[in-house]
């Protein structure tokens, strides 16, 4: 990726009505006026609508904010000399114009806004490559508003998030990391950081007076720790966001025939999963996701849990155990006269358990009158109390505060995992394991600085704030989608 090229893609799905081709870099605006020329003139100046009092021009005095300009055009493909026909009208657009640094990646931008015609598309971008373009890589828009400062490394990663986004609460999420939720904890984090290296690279300066000591080592360490409490705070939140972005999953258990695939079927609201009277259909689990209340639930359907021989069923029981540890959400399931399977759970796993056939006039077996909560009747034939079990779902379901951060990117969970390691031998070095508060019973200050550097550096990997490797960035933005 050379920063010094013009680039141009096609920012928009194929096979729509309409059509966006992003143009940006030095040369946009001369590259797209010869098929605009419009573009040629309106990029040197600045029409405030209803305020010609407003107006600047624009390469005079780039202090001043421009807004976008947007033009109807013609776009005209330019016919070689001496043909009989002229120029070719390839299309009737909008062409909407970006002067830097007031655009998406902090370069002269151009947005051509024209009919999703494959011809008309292809055909614009030939033209554009003819005229000193270069198609844009994957990602490599959002790469140059990282690069230009328009976007720190996080939120560029929130815009991919964002784009993959498929229900309310991974959009939320993806919002709040774009609008720099996760850049303002990590920024309020390294103020108190950077005021501990800071008290501690003073006494260094100053090492040749022994008894010189700047900051109290119990104050230090309360800040320490206090700053390691959210660190650990962030990185635990990791599981809920994780849950929340890719589904969260949910193990259907029970012995054979008490209905499970009926169920997934009946949420799904299509025949997904083989419904039968043979036990033992189910050998291996059959996932599908649904949505309810704006958060994804992978459903996960296994083998019936009862004593076999047979070893093909054997495996499948074996995977519905594991799925079941796996699973944030165990729905445990029976009918009347059916003990519900023996299988160990998690303290962090939430059990719901469910009594299908309910519509059968046929009594619970002692072990249900033990359960808490009470199992909810179903009918997953009949569609009876689904509507219970959804919410019961829902209020299983991970919640996410309006004011907290949720850690969605593993990349981040990373970093946040290292800067407590690292930390945490800042806390020992201060005396918080196993040593008095004193200067002289804890590590030197140098050790102790040193390990506060690499907290600090560790935390700004995540944001970009210091140097990014560029193996680093190629593998952020490898996945990104052309045009974006």
């Amino acid at each position: 990726m050379n920063g010094n090229d013009t680039i141009c893609a096609l920012a928009t799905a194929p096979g729509g009505a309409l059509a966006i081709i992003r143009v940006s870099g030095p040369q946009a605006f001369p590259i797209v006026s010869a098929l605009s020329p419009v573009v040629g003139d309106a990029s040197k100046r600045c029409d405030v609508v209803g305020d010609a009092s407003k107006r600047c021009n624009i390469v005079g005095d780039e202090s001043k904010h421009c807004p976008p300009i947007v033009h109807f055009t013609r776009l005209i493909a330019p016919v070689p000399a001496g043909s009989p026909a002229g120029q070719e009208l390839i299309d009737e657009a909008l062409v909407t114009i970006f002067r830097a640094p007031h655009s998406y990646t902090g370069e002269d931008t151009v947005e051509i806004s024209c009919h999703g015609s494959s011809y008309i598309i292809n055909k614009v971008l030939e033209l554009l490559v003819q005229n000193g373009c270069r198609m844009a890589n994957p990602g490599e828009y959002t790469m140059r508003a990282y690069l230009n400062g328009k976007l720190d490394l996080s939120q560029a990663e929130a815009v991919a998030d964002l784009i993959a986004s498929t229900n309310k609460a991974t959009h939320q999420l993806a919002m709040s990391q774009l609008r720099g939720g996760i850049s303002t904890e990590l920024s309020r984090l390294r103020e108190q950081l950077l005021k501990l290296t800071s008290l501690l690279e003073l006494e260094l300066d100053f090492s040749d007076h022994e008894d010189l000591e700047f900051a109290d080592r119990a104050e230090l360490l309360t800040l320490a720790q206090k700053i390691d409490a959210h660190i650990t705070h962030l990185a635990d939140s990791f599981n809920t966001g994780n849950a929340l972005k890719n589904g969260i999953p949910v193990a259907i258990i029970g012995a054979p025939n008490v209905g499970k695939s009926t169920l997934l079927n009946a949420l799904l609201g299509e025949e997904r999963a083989i419904v039968s009277d043979i036990q033992g259909t189910t050998r291996d689990a059959i996932e599908d996701t649904i949505q309810l209340g704006g958060i994804t639930f992978r459903f996960i359907d296994t083998a019936g849990i009862r004593h076999t021989s047979d070893k093909i069923e054997l495996m499948g029981i074996d995977r519905s155990i594991a799925a079941a540890q796996r699973a944030r959400i165990v729905l445990m399931m029976t009918e009347p006269g059916v003990p519900y399977p023996n299988i160990p759970v998690r303290d962090d796993q939430t059990v719901i358990t469910v009594i299908n056939k309910s519509d059968l006039d046929t009594p619970c077996p002692v072990r249900c009158d033990s359960v808490a909560p009470p199992p909810i009747p179903i009918s997953a034939k009949f569609n009876i109390g689904l509507d219970t079990l959804r919410q019961q779902l829902l209020d299983a379901a991970p919640k996410t505060p309006d004011n907290d951060v949720i850690v969605t990117n593993a990349r981040h969970y990373e970093a946040l995992t290292r800067a407590h390691s690292h930390l945490h031998r800042v806390l020992d070095g201060l005396g918080a394991v196993n040593s008095p508060l004193t200067l002289h019973s804890s590590l030197p200050p140098d050790l102790v600085a040193e390990d506060l550097r690499l907290t600090l550096d560790t935390l700004a990997e995540i944001t970009g704030g210091q140097i990014t490797p560029q193996e680093t960035l190629n593998n952020i933005f490898k996945l990104f989608c052309i045009g974006k």
